[in-house]
């Protein structure tokens, strides 16, 4: 019975290999950061996740070795206008001195699907697998006790089963459904990230700005920001590791 609760683990684990996990990320208070600035009441905390380790425990994935630099943004606007950022000048300058532009929305994400080797890998889909992969073997050694066959067989049957079933189950509607992008890969980074996105006046904000990882450090970040009504722009440093 020992040999067949091992293949029923197995199977699990095997069902349950996600490549891409949307993870939820947190963030400090600007003030917090080491490198915190005023922007005429914008007030600002930036933190670079240069570390492939680090940056991967925040995201869940190797986001590092699918070739992206992440910098986490972090503002609470009390200027009393909304503010953006302004993309197209807004750099990443590493430790030799080379600017980096910020990472196209599409590019970014073709980068992870690359790297994850799925179109839209979620949660759900691995959960959906697992689960699927514990019923299928269960009931395949169910069926296997009952009948009298080998009921190993029916474990290691009823877990692969069940897992290509689960995968379907679980990944329906969700990462598996490109109409459904706010599951996927897409919507996921689209969330995390700052770009395109009002600062809103008297509120807090975060999110990230992606660079590419051809950028092997980062020393700052040139960080551009339009303030909406009165339309004047502003640019800030902010020292990053």
């Amino acid at each position: 019975m020992k040999k067949y609760l091992c293949i029923l683990v197995a199977a699990t684990q095997i069902a349950s290999c996600a490549t891409y996990e949307k993870r939820a990320i947190p963030f400090k208070h600007p003030e917090t950061y080491y490198n915190f600035q005023n922007a005429s009441g914008l007030l600002i905390g930036a933190e670079a996740f240069t570390d492939k380790k680090s940056a991967g425990e925040i995201f869940g994935f190797d986001i590092r070795g699918a070739g992206i630099l992440p910098v986490q943004v972090v503002f609470e606007n009390k200027s009393g206008q909304n503010a953006e950022v302004i993309s197209g000048q807004t750099f990443l300058i590493d430790k030799t001195g080379n600017y980096w532009k910020i990472l196209s929305f599409r590019d970014a994400v073709n980068r992870v699907e690359q790297a994850t080797s799925s179109g839209a890998i979620a949660e759900g889909t691995g959960k959906g697998a697992a689960v699927g992969a514990s019923i299928g073997a269960l009931l395949g050694l169910a069926i296997g006790v009952v009948s009298g066959r080998g009921a190993g067989e029916a474990v290691l049957k009823g877990g692969v089963l069940g897992g290509a079933g689960g995968a379907v189950i679980g990944g329906a509607g969700k990462a598996g459904d490109s109409g459904s992008r706010e599951y996927g890969i897409a919507g996921d980074l689209r969330e995390k990230g700052i770009e395109g996105k009002v600062l809103t006046k008297n509120s807090i904000a975060n999110g990230f700005i992606f660079f590419p990882g051809e950028a092997l450090s980062a020393s700052e970040l040139r960080l551009q920001i339009r303030f909406i009504s009165s339309g004047v722009s502003e640019t800030i440093k902010l020292k990053v590791q």
